[in-house]
């Protein structure tokens, strides 16, 4: 018997080897602190016409090459400045007959790509989304690769011009997101979204490859840990279907919050003939989140307020090209300002944010890029599912936001519903729109007034300027009485979150002071390095989750006096300390005791 179960275990293994997980191999390094160079080629501006090598991935000024923009400078938009890249790679005779993807996760901001000379699909336009090109036929294998790359600073799309390059901020070039191929067996999933609701229903939706050949799609949801929750759920798909479904209902999950950031992760097999043949694992969170007009945000029942932040994707040494330290460190400094949730103003993040966000606890509203001005419709569209694509299984992606201040192409917001398995709400930052008032920097009394007299719930996107309202910490607390007072305010997102100042390597050999361009870029509440400024610490006290409302004195016979004071935290959940404050020779002394109790 003994040796019979090893031979099914040796033969389970057996199984799962030549099942074939999804193979990432980067072309690039991960992340600024961990480059790989590329040859490159500069058209115009510092270090221009010649080649030599560029670290990928990185925005070129911060290289040395190129010219700086500021969004608002007359000649942004105008520039003809173009990066040419080149690498070389090998790809493994191993791969013939897989199916291989070349992914871009960013480039700023057009990027025709050819490999071994011809072209491996449209020109992309539009910098802060993820895309990827099929190469399978394309590739030389058990050989060399060449793979080149030319990126347009500026879009021959003026709408995508108009939604990213004229905007309040910094404007850069590049290849500024990691670069890799994908490789996948020939039948394979190809996409995974997930529903994962409050009640304990998950609902995964898949695409899948299967050439044809009818298979069957089996899954299992594990805690991070390892450990099984529930049984397997399962399902046959016929050989004309691509699309599947699967329905599983877990009982009593750990939920997932910005206090309790639980997560799961669900294990999906393509079988064939019973034998995996592909294997995909999802991290998820089991959360639902409601919109009650004329009420607020509930999020697993319960209403929230949002103790936000707008956050800019930013490095003084290396522009919009960061790393997962970045993250974690922006997030942990969010968090210990007592914040729960940021905006991504005014672009998707990196992907590593979002991880981070799920991990540690931060509610997101992530947005489709649009300062003022916004992507035309067929552009538009395709960003858009580029953008969810990518980011529907966080769950700390609670909303989006369709463009910001006018950047609103309204025929793209029925798509998000039909691209997103979730349905998240959608906003339109600065405007009444869709059961939100997200109007920007109200001037308190009207604003305020709005609070008791509107219709929408209040939630501004932007609110008190780090630069022109005398810093974010000059009065917050007045509008956060109000905003935690009144029923249809829903909190806020503060303007912003670090000073946007930026290394010139074309001035003092790059070791002069950081630029601002002035005062547009220093309107944050940490420095560029995230130094802690003044408000820093008056946004964390503010915005502590617990906090004193109601003191009362009795006097007692003995001559001593006992104390209950009423302290409100920020999650609903209430506490009643009592105490006893006994004068001895002079000084006083305190014996306490403490009880707590859940109000709804």
């Amino acid at each position: 018997m003994k040796y019979y179960r090893l031979t099914l275990f040796l033969l389970a293994l057996a199984q799962l080897a030549t099942a074939q997980q999804t193979e990432r191999r980067y072309l690039s390094g991960t992340g600024n602190d961990q480059t790989v160079n590329w040859q490159f080629y500069c058209t115009g501006g510092q270090n221009s016409g010649k080649w030599t090598t560029i670290p990928v991935p990185s925005n070129w000024e911060l290289q040395g090459f190129g010219k700086y923009n500021y969004g608002f400078a007359k000649d942004s938009a105008k520039g003809k400045e173009q990066g040419l890249y080149k690498y070389e790679f090998q790809a493994p005779a191993a791969w013939k007959g897989k199916r291989v993807n070349l992914v871009f996760e960013g480039v700023m901001t057009d990027a025709e790509v050819k490999l071994n000379g011809k072209s491996v699909g449209p020109i992309h336009q539009g910098s802060y989304y993820a895309f990827k090109y099929d190469v399978t036929n394309g590739l030389n294998y058990g050989a060399s690769n060449l793979l080149e790359a030319t990126v347009s600073k500026h879009s021959a799309n003026q709408s995508v011009n108009e939604a990213e390059r004229k905007g309040d901020f910094w404007i850069f070039g590049g290849i500024f997101r990691p670069v890799y191929l994908e490789i996948l067996p020939s039948e394979h999933i190809g996409h995974v979204a997930i529903d994962a609701k409050a009640n304990g229903t998950v609902t995964a939706r898949l695409q899948l490859n299967t050439n044809g050949k009818a298979t069957d799609v089996a899954a299992q949801i594990f805690t991070t840990s390892g450990q099984k929750v529930g049984t397997p759920f399962t399902t046959k798909v016929g050989s004309g279907n691509s699309n599947v479904t699967l329905v599983k209902t877990i009982p009593n999950p750990l939920l997932w919050t910005s206090e309790t950031p639980n997560r799961y992760k669900v294990e999906i097999r393509l079988l064939q003939a019973g034998k995996p043949v592909h294997i995909v694992t999802q991290p998820f969170g089991f959360r639902t989140v409601e919109i009650r007009q004329r009420d607020g945000i509930y999020v697993n029942g319960t209403k929230i307020k949002l103790k936000g932040v707008n956050r800019h994707s930013f490095w003084p040494t290396s522009g919009r090209a960061l790393n997962k330290g970045v993250s974690v460190l922006d997030v942990n400094l969010m968090k210990n300002m007592n914040m729960n949730a940021v905006r991504m103003s005014h672009y998707p993040p990196d992907d590593h944010f979002l991880d981070v966000c799920d991990s540690l606890g931060l509610f997101v509203f992530d947005e489709l890029a649009g300062w003022h001005g916004h992507y035309d419709t067929p552009t538009g569209t395709k960003l858009l599912h580029e953008l969810i694509t990518h980011d529907v299984n966080h769950p700390s992606v609670i909303l989006w936001i369709n463009g910001n201040e006018g950047g609103h192409n309204r025929e793209l917001d029925a798509l998000f519903a039909k691209e997103d398995i979730q349905k998240r709400h959608v906003l339109h930052a600065w405007e009444d729109f869709n059961g939100f008032d997200t109007q920007h920097y109200r001037e308190y009394n009207y604003g305020i007034g709005s609070y008791n007299l509107g219709h929408s719930i209040t939630l501004p996107t932007e609110f008190l300027h780090g630069l022109y309202d005398g810093g974010h910490g000059a009065g917050l607390e007045d509008y956060w009485e109000a905003m935690w007072h009144e029923p249809l305010a829903a909190g806020g997102f503060l303007w912003d979150f670090a000073d946007q100042g930026v290394v010139r390597t074309d001035r003092n050999g790059g070791k002069g002071p950081l630029d601002t361009d002035g005062n547009r870029g220093a309107d944050g509440i940490v420095g560029p390095y995230r130094e802690k400024e003044g408000s820093f610490f008056t946004v964390k006290e503010v915005w502590s989750p617990i906090r004193l409302e109601r003191r009362e004195i009795t006097p007692t016979f003995d001559g001593t006096f006992s104390i209950e004071n009423r302290y409100h935290f920020t999650n609903t959940n209430h506490c009643s300390f009592t105490g006893k404050l006994v004068k001895v020779g002079g000084h006083t002394e305190r014996a306490d005791r403490l009880r707590l109790w859940l109000q709804p």
